[in-house]
């Protein structure tokens, strides 16, 4: 059997990005991965402009003794149509252009006025409250570059800088296929010996959460007819995930129905505690997942080798899930002849992030997996990890304080 390590390695050189495509700024959705480096068609500020509601004249003009003439007022968006003699101010508003002939702002705070005329309280260094042209950046500047993650940041700067269309890696088209007769709908009665079908419910969410919206094409039976049709219907999405019928059972017919269409094998069965009969490979260029049937060994497989082989195809550069150190809240058994991998809370303790393994710990069992933010990695023939030890583990999501 293959390692873990081995076998992510083997997905992630199987599978390659999706063609970029291009998107209006309107279109393009958080999370997706920029495919071209982004230059900006305009400066940012286009002109000079102030940064308080106050004046602006020419710091060269000030004069302890004349008072600066008010020639005139500049608002936000407006203009003024000529250069301002010596000696003369503006009143301008915040984000207003500064006249020509003006390098300096004092706010209305720090300025008194008379009739027409204003008077200084403190002397302004020269290039007070102005934002100078450009400062953000110049037209042509490289503003973004390819392979950065879209974020509402992202679609700031891009608007700013004029940019109404880019090229981006378009999110995967993922269909999920449930297999196995004990199998039920949510919405059917519930006879003897049956069990609903909740792992293409829990790999639907998990798919959301990642920004894509599922084909679920419900559940094959099992026999090789029933596969196949099912199996075909999910050959024009970009990713493929079934679950169930991947162990060595004799209604376990999924790797023979996709031999029959044509599916080239990566690897089947991989040295991890839960998902050992995990399954990879593809048809053409589709790649394919056979997860198992049991729910906890459903997800962690989907986390282990989906959730890479998907930001894969989006074109993310490093695939891969973070790690962090956090500290170990209990104590966990060592690993065995396979590599395990817990689920567990991440929660702040005495200024600590500590990681808190799940209680039960069986593959079939849905309980660990609810309100999960991470996977704790057990090295094969490892000892026994105490509670308080430095542990790494693999970051699924961030907890929330006022909910997990």
């Amino acid at each position: 059997m293959l390692a873990y390590s081995e076998a992510i390695a083997k997905v992630l050189e199987t599978i390659w990005s999706l063609p970029p495509v291009e998107e209006s700024l309107q279109e393009v959705r958080c999370g997706q991965i920029l495919a071209e480096t982004v230059h900006a068609r305009y400066d940012l500020p286009p002109a000079a402009t102030s940064t308080m509601d106050g004046f602006a004249f020419a710091h060269s003009s000030l004069n302890e003794q004349t008072p600066l003439q008010i020639a005139g007022f500049v608002p936000a968006g407006g203009d003024f149509k000529r250069p301002l003699d010596v000696a003369e101010t503006v009143r301008i508003m915040t984000g207003a252009p500064l006249p020509e002939g003006c390098d300096t702002v004092v706010p209305l705070e720090k300025a008194e006025q008379q009739n027409n005329e204003l008077k200084l309280t403190t002397v302004p260094d020269l290039g007070d409250y102005v934002r100078q042209c450009g400062e953000d950046f110049r037209q042509a500047d490289q503003i973004l570059a390819a392979g950065i993650k879209f974020d509402p940041g992202a679609a700031g700067l891009l608007s700013a800088a004029g940019i109404s269309r880019l090229k981006v890696y378009p999110r995967p088209k993922v269909a999920i296929l449930s297999t196995g007769d004990e199998l039920v709908s949510l919405d059917e009665a519930l006879p003897s010996g049956k069990i609903i079908n909740s792992n293409i419910y829990m790999l639907a969410a998990r798919l959301q959460e990642e920004g894509i919206e599922p084909l679920l094409l419900g559940i094959a039976g099992d026999c090789i007819e029933s596969l196949e049709s099912k199996l075909k219907q999910g050959l024009a999405s970009d990713l493929l995930i079934t679950t169930g019928g991947v162990s060595v059972g004799d209604r376990d017919l999924l790797r023979s129905a996709l031999e029959n269409l044509g599916f080239s094998e990566v690897f089947w069965k991989v040295a991890i505690n839960p998902g050992k009969p995990v399954l990879f490979g593809t048809i053409g260029t589709l790649p394919i997942f056979g997860l198992p049937g049991n729910p906890g060994a459903t997800a962690t497989a989907f986390e282990l080798f989906v959730r890479p082989a998907l930001r894969r195809l989006a074109g993310f550069c490093n695939p891969l899930a973070l790690r962090i150190k956090v500290q170990l809240a209990d104590s966990v058994t060592g690993g065995k002849k396979r590599q395990r991998f817990l689920w567990g809370q991440l929660r702040v303790a005495s200024e600590n992030l500590q990681f808190h393994p799940a209680k039960r710990r069986r593959s079939g069992q849905l309980h660990d997996l609810l309100g999960a933010h991470a996977l704790l990695p057990i090295a094969i023939d490892s000892p026994t990890l105490p509670a308080g030890s430095e542990v790494e583990v693999i970051l699924l999501r961030l907890p929330d304080s006022q909910n997990d």
